[in-house]
């Protein structure tokens, strides 16, 4: 490129021959004195070597000689001054090519290189051609790089030296040698030529936008180089970096045209650095609503902390997605637990606050609480030092009073905690890689619609998902892989979770989670558990097995359906009631129960895969549908497939309610659970009472309250053997247990009947 050629830029001044008014004794400004009719200066009409040439007196310290002419000066132009001089007579001076820089104002720009390198002349008669390069960028071969600040300069050359020398000067040159800068390809401008230092220190803010406003459709280059970029800065042209930048962590760089992960890990040298500012630059604008990792896998050192990528937002309700990649975790001391141990003060008439909590400066956000009363994946929301206040994911079940806790914060390759409200956030197609150095991720604290799909939590150390709150309202997992780091660990020694949940309406579906001590652990209302498969069994024999979905709070409006349950319990417990005891609230309830596949290999007799665990008394049944599942057994027989916990209570079977176990198939359980359940009584010898025994039949060692229908199968005869014709009567609730129903005719009579019993009242 040659501006000169094709831009008709006119840059070689005028011959001296054609006058020397136009030509300075001073800087070349305006008004400055110039060589016409100066007594140190004349005009020679034919030197040997010069033709026509200027023969100059030098009469000062520095003897200049400036055209007035104004020799323009652009972005990613390079132009080089060209003097022919030699000495004639007396004192031998030195020469260079010198120059001065001017701004849009017609105001000197200081603090810039005007002079070239000076050289001697040593002989009489001697040619000595003496050379400079001006530009904007401070490429090497640049002897005057002066940035963007001028727009255009007065060139000419300075006679150093001692005084009373005379020398001849050719006419000077300037042309445009900027392709001597340019590479062969020229879609793109260079940030050093619009003013970028790269040395690490300068704000080469201002370069990167007069780059990016000057490259009309080409993109930018970023050579070799650190460039410190103070403040926020936005792109919108292609951008192709060799060199890197650094800019303060709070600062956002936003790359529209190629907002993606492996431009970012270029741009700042390092992919973990990279992957930080292309979430920050997620949330910090709507031109691009999806960060693509492009298949890569990045090295994650430390946790990513979202809040401090981005500080000052508190809350983000706009749809975002990172997707296509994987984060691999990379041991070190990052990831290592913060473990507190406190005192505080409880109140169950303020369920969800700690009071008085010693030590409270060292206690995370995100940290969960075990303790005497506590249930399981209770967590620390918010913490105020001031007031020594904690506030909690979840209420205590073990009462007011003063207790010993301890807080231990797990490390989240994502950590979303620290941003109060953030909505339709989505993670999808993203391998996770836990290494068991790290935890998964850990949702923000209130929010709605976070998504999960089609990705892998591989190796947990202690937990998949965590929620600290109402961030996982409306919560989605679909087609996760959740791989255990724990699968040789015997079942009751392991202690990760695949994912807990603190809200209402989740839905968990075509998910996998392989060998944790709990996969999900649930609290709210509204969820829907579809085409999963959770298996939680290890290599002994007839060992324990765990429950594998808890539901946390007794009526769960719920659906578990068309799941594969593997040697794990459904375990349904009111564990953060502030008051367990049955009151005014609803009781357990809600639940349907449906189409799914129950297993267990080598498993104790005594195992279930159904457990209600009331933490207080007087709590009962009022709607659960267990029907339509398959429950099978392998190398072991069980006694029965439900049961009630009665660690801290039994369940009150006088108020069951809406209870259904019917349509199961049963295939190596001992005793079949069912109900309404069809007894068949069969009364050999004539009696007035006969016994219709259902206990081993009804859930959950439930009464026999209701018999819907009683009919009797071929024909009711009394001693004589003759037809008995009148209707019996029944009495429900019979016996020690209250499992048997009395069927009570009005003489004495035998034959067989049909009694269908069940455990609740229908109504």
């Amino acid at each position: 490129m040659n501006k000169a050629i094709t831009d008709g830029l006119v840059l070689t001044p005028p011959k001296f021959e054609l006058g020397l008014g136009v030509w300075s004794s001073e800087n070349g400004t305006a008004g400055s004195a110039t060589y016409l009719s100066a007594a140190n200066a004349a005009l020679v009409a034919a030197d040997a070597d010069f033709g026509s040439c200027l023969e100059l007196v030098k009469t000062a310290s520095t003897q200049k000689l400036r055209y007035m002419g104004q020799t323009p000066i652009q972005p990613g132009m390079y132009l080089r001054i060209t003097a022919r001089v030699k000495a004639m007579s007396g004192n031998l001076p030195s020469v260079r090519i010198a120059g001065y820089a001017m701004n849009g104002s017609n105001a000197h720009v200081t603090g810039l290189t005007e002079v070239g390198t000076s050289i001697a002349l040593t002989t009489y008669g001697s040619v000595v051609t003496v050379q400079a390069i001006v530009g904007t960028g401070a490429k090497g071969g640049v002897d005057m790089p002066w940035g963007t600040a001028p727009i255009y300069g007065f060139f000419g050359l300075d006679l150093t030296g001692t005084n009373g020398g005379v020398v001849r000067i050719d006419d000077i040159e300037i042309e445009d040698i900027t392709e001597a800068f340019l590479r062969d390809m020229m879609d793109w401008v260079d940030v050093r030529d619009y003013g970028a230092k790269g040395d690490g220190s300068t704000n080469d803010r201002a370069a990167f936008v007069a780059a990016d406003a000057a490259a009309a459709g080409r993109g930018i280059l970023v050579p070799a180089g650190t460039y410190y970029i103070a403040t926020a800065l936005t792109i919108r042209a292609p951008i192709r970096f060799v060199g890197s930048l650094t800019m303060p962590t709070a600062e956002r760089l936003i790359l529209m045209a190629q907002y993606d992960f492996p431009t970012y890990a270029a741009a700042f040298g390092d992919e973990l650095l990279g992957l930080k500012k292309a979430l920050q630059a997620l949330f910090g604008y709507t031109d691009h609503i999806s960060l693509d990792l492009k298949g890569r896998r990045v090295e994650v050192s430390e946790p990513i902390d979202v809040k401090a990528l981005a500080p000052d937002i508190s809350s983000f309700s706009n749809r975002r997605v990172i997707h296509n990649g994987a984060l691999n975790v990379v041991d070190g001391d990052a990831w290592t637990p913060t473990v507190v141990t406190s005192q505080a003060g409880y109140n169950i008439n303020a369920p969800y606050t700690l009071t008085g909590v010693s030590n409270i400066a060292n206690i995370a956000v995100g940290s969960l609480v075990t303790g005497s009363g506590v249930g399981r994946e209770v967590y620390v929301r918010a913490v105020d030092v001031a007031s020594s206040t904690l506030t909690l994911s979840q209420p205590f079940f073990g009462g007011s009073g003063t207790r010993t806790l301890t807080f231990t914060r797990f490390k989240y390759v994502l950590d979303f905690s620290g941003i109060a409200k953030l909505d339709r956030f989505n993670i999808d197609d993203i391998e996770i890689l836990c290494n068991g150095i790290a935890s998964g991720i850990m949702l923000p604290v209130t929010g709605e619609m976070f998504h999960i799909r089609d990705c892998y939590i591989n190796r947990p150390k202690h937990r998949g998902i965590t929620s600290i709150g109402r961030g996982c309202q409306d919560l989605l997992v679909d087609r996760c892989q959740f791989l255990s780091n724990e699968g040789t660990v015997a079942a009751p020694d392991r202690v990760s979770i695949a994912m807990n949940v603190n809200a209402n309406d989740t839905k968990i579906r075509e998910s996998r989670f392989v060998r944790f001590r709990h996969t999900m652990v649930l609290a709210g209302t509204g969820h829907l558990i579809v085409g999963c498969h959770w298996f939680q069994g290890d290599d002994t024999a007839l060992g324990p097995r765990l429950p594998g979905l808890i539901f946390c709070q007794p009526n769960v409006q719920s659906a578990v359906t068309g799941n594969y349950v593997d040697n794990s319990t459904i375990e349904w417990t009111n564990e953060y009631a502030p008051s367990p005891n049955f009151g005014t609230e609803y009781s357990f309830g809600g639940l349907t129960v449906t189409g799914n596949t129950f297993v267990c290999i080598r498993t104790a007799a005594w195992f279930t895969w159904f457990s209600v665990k009331p933490y207080g008394s007087g709590h009962f049944i009022q709607g659960l549908s267990v029907t339509g599942n398959v429950f099978r057994t392998v190398d072991c027989t069980i006694d029965r497939i439900e049961k009630v916990d009665t660690t801290y209570a039994s369940l009150d079977n006088e108020r069951m309610r809406n209870v259904v176990f019917e349509a199961n198939a049963f295939n190596g359980i001992t005793q079949m659970t069912v109900s309404p359940v069809m007894l068949q009584v069969d009364q050999a010898s004539a009696q007035t009472v006969w016994t219709a025994s259902a206990g081993a039949w009804l859930p959950f060692g439930g009464w026999a309250r209701n018999v819907e229908s009683l009919v009797a199968e071929g024909p009711i005869t009394n001693t004589a053997g003759a037809r008995v014709t009148s209707m019996p009567y029944v009495n429900v609730e019979s016996g020690t247990s209250k499992s048997n129903v009395l069927v009570v005719w009005p003489e004495a009579a035998k034959g067989r009947v049909q009694v269908k019993v069940r455990v609740d009242n229908p109504n």
